[in-house]
């Protein structure tokens, strides 16, 4: 398996082909799920023991396989929150499995670990944090926050050794992002999810939602999770009085711009975030709208030492690394993981390569199509606004259309391979929804797609 042979330099050959073929596509097909008996009928058993040899299983990915996902990069796949990574961070991405760097200790990672470190600072700077301030790529934003959660609350206990073994409680909103949840369950916290009057959490319900809790409650209160863009509607929190807040009940300020935190790199919002610069831990995601591929998050912390103090691991076989040869950066002290691969490289090239100014400018656009799509639909008359913009959100209706009419809708499109656009729930109402990540998605794909409504 480990022989450099003719098959493996054929191989590499129609790799790189294929490789190059993707990233030059700017509309790939738009591929569509099958179900699992269907993809064996097509392909048949690939894992055998005598194997089916590297060139039949390429084609099988190439030839059906793939077909069965669909492109995330496509500009008009604009459900959820898409991705559009760069072709100079996919290129190295392939560079970043190649080079086989692990990325948890400065010991073995130094020079890629450096990469991921300039990057880290550029997304630093854009928060407003104080020096000091640093964070560390993990997974996604589940990881970001899971690892974020454990920090305040090894912080909160690590305060007062009378909250040692007590049931730990965070506050947030209901507009948060599901992974909040998901994640105090698997530190074992309860989750008080506050009802907000307006569209965004603000200081004065939070104030009024720690002033409403039962004193042993309040007690057990050790962090406040905040949203800077959620994903259904793009919406910012309160972040500045949200601050004061936190700061004035002594409990740990996390903010959740998994989505929204490339926006803080955009001149025309960053305003919207004012307050961001308080937060005790944040969490952004460049594979969401700082053109990185998958998978890479980030957490950010105010204060690096409470992380480490949370987060890193000891044994006898890790030794090694206190050597001072050793010396320096070591992201597994920072996060859940200790395995982990360095994926900030990718992002670290596309941006070495571009500048930032081009990375500013790409998620203006993102904006700027949210904006010219809400035109387009005030323009219609089956068609009006649910909510103005927010970010590169935008939430609209059809007009006397049901959840069914919605719903046959994103599946028609899907079916004829030419867009991929969902429905949500906004105020419990069925409405339609576009998330502008991809500066290739244009005005003519913006038409049409609303010309399938009409």
């Amino acid at each position: 398996m480990h022989t450099i042979d003719m098959d493996l330099v054929e191989m590499t050959l129609d790799v790189m082909k294929y490789t190059i073929d993707r990233i030059s596509n700017i509309t790939p097909g738009m591929g569509a799920p099958k179900k699992e008996e269907e993809l064996f009928r097509l392909v048949g058993k690939t894992i055998t023991p005598e194997g089916i040899g590297g060139e039949n299983a390429f084609k099988l990915f190439r030839d059906v396989l793939v077909k069965a996902t669909v492109p995330i990069d496509h500009p008009r796949h604009l459900a959820f929150v898409p991705a559009a990574p760069t072709r100079a961070a996919i290129m190295f991405d392939l560079v970043t499995s190649a080079s086989s760097i692990h990325g948890a200790y400065w010991m073995e990672g130094a020079g890629g670990i450096f990469c991921e470190n300039q990057a880290m600072k550029w997304l630093v700077s854009l928060t407003g944090l104080p020096d000091g301030a640093f964070g560390v790529f993990t997974s996604g934003g589940t990881a970001a926050n899971l690892s974020a959660m454990v920090a305040a609350r090894e912080e909160w206990r690590a305060r007062n050794s009378d909250n040692v073994g007590v049931k730990a409680l965070m506050l947030t909103s209901h507009g948060a992002h599901s992974s909040i949840q998901a994640m105090a369950k698997v530190i074992d916290a309860d989750v008080v999810m506050i009802d907000i009057e307006e569209e965004k959490l603000t200081g004065r319900e939070l104030q009024n939602a720690i002033d409403e809790l039962e004193e042993k409650d309040r007690k057990r209160l050790f962090s406040v999770v905040a949203t800077g863009g959620t994903t259904n509607a793009g919406i910012i929190d309160e972040l500045d009085t949200i601050a004061d807040v936190c700061e004035k009940e002594d409990v740990w300020f996390h903010v959740d711009c998994a989505y929204g935190g490339g926006a803080l790199a955009a001149t025309s919002v960053r305003h919207l975030f004012n307050g961001i610069e308080w937060a005790d831990s944040i969490t952004i995601d460049p594979h969401k709208w700082l053109f990185s591929p998958y998978d890479c998050g980030a957490v950010i912390y105010r204060n690096l030492d409470l992380a480490k103090k949370a987060h890193a691991q000891e044994g006898s076989y890790l030794e090694i690394f206190q050597d001072e040869g050793a010396q320096g950066f070591n992201p597994a002290d920072y996060q859940i993981q200790l395995t982990r691969r360095v994926r900030g490289m990718p992002l670290w090239f596309s941006l070495a390569m571009h500048g930032t100014d081009k990375y500013r400018q790409a998620i203006e656009r993102g904006i700027e199509l949210a904006q010219i799509a809400a035109k387009k639909i005030e323009k219609r008359k089956n068609l009006e606004m649910v909510r103005p913009t927010s970010l590169s959100v935008v939430l609209f209706r059809r007009k006397n259309w049901s959840p069914e009419e919605y719903k046959e809708w994103t599946y028609s499109n899907h079916r004829n391979g030419f867009a991929l656009v969902t429905p949500t729930k906004w105020k419990k109402e069925t409405v339609a929804r576009f998330c502008f990540i991809n500066p290739d998605t244009t005005e003519e794909d913006i038409d049409q797609i609303l010309d399938t409504m009409e």
